[in-house]
């Protein structure tokens, strides 16, 4: 479905021009579920944003189902792939309420039968009907990031681009959040590409991973040797200890790449 070949990001230009993603490659299948895992500033969430036409593409190639995409994302890739962000609240406009939000998105794609799509979406995404006509300062984090899901899930994407969509939430809520995404995956025949700086989330969500460092992929894994340890780069094997809690001595010994 999706294809990266030799991905370049840069910000700016001349001296001040910041290459936040260096060469990068990955493919996912229909269907298929990748994760991009690393510490912050590693260049993850900014594939993201490339992929979805967020951030400057300047070298490299991106396909969706074998086109390769331009600078500007139309229409049709927009319903195709859509995004979660990081913070449910930020995405989702204050004076709209959860019924305006899902049917605005109707509207732009022009979908038929949005009083059908909007109540069966709430249904999915386990809200329902109660939360209709709520604004987002009227919803937890939990049931704000439901109606950001909601929101991608309306227009019937193929692919989900999920940006740390639990890591703004409490534990509790990111348990409900993530066995909903499964569920929905599912129901939907879902692929996505899932990042997170949390290792053990994105082996639990995950059939592949890559692991970055400074723009960089360092090792890509099946999530099953990620969960047995089974990894060959220096830098992803101490990824792997500091996220089991904090180790002075692993901090010390830390490897980066330039």
């Amino acid at each position: 479905m999706i294809e990266v070949e030799a991905l370049e990001v840069t910000w700016g230009r001349g001296a001040r021009a910041h290459r936040a993603v260096k060469g990068i490659d990955f493919a996912l299948p229909a269907g298929g579920t990748f994760g991009l895992v690393g510490e912050s500033g590693s260049g993850k969430s900014t594939v993201l944003k490339a992929i979805a036409g967020l951030a400057p593409v300047t070298g490299g190639v991106i396909r969706l189902s074998g086109r390769p995409l331009g600078a500007r994302r139309d229409k049709g890739f927009r319903k195709s792939v859509q995004m979660v962000f990081q913070d449910p609240y930020g995405s989702l406009h204050p004076r709209h309420t959860v019924d305006r939000v899902l049917a605005e998105a109707c509207a732009i794609h022009g979908l038929d039968r949005r009083e059908a799509r909007i109540v069966r979406i709430l249904d999915e995404v386990g809200l329902g009907p109660a939360f209709r006509f709520r604004y987002p300062h009227e919803l937890s984090g939990g049931q704000r990031q439901r109606v950001a899901i909601a929101r991608a899930l309306i227009v019937e994407p193929a692919l989900l681009l999920l940006d740390e969509p639990t890591s703004a939430l409490d534990v509790s809520v990111q348990a409900e959040i993530l066995n909903l995404l499964l569920d929905l995956k599912e129901a939907h025949g879902l692929a996505w590409i899932f990042v997170s700086h949390n290792l053990a989330v994105v082996a639990q969500m995950c059939e592949r991973v890559a692991i970055m460092n400074n723009g960089r992929i360092v090792e890509e894994v099946a999530a099953r040797d990620l969960a047995r340890a089974n990894l060959r780069e220096p830098y992803a094997r101490q990824l792997l200890a500091a996220s089991r809690g904090f180790d002075r001595a692993v901090a010390r010994t830390l490897v980066t790449y330039d």
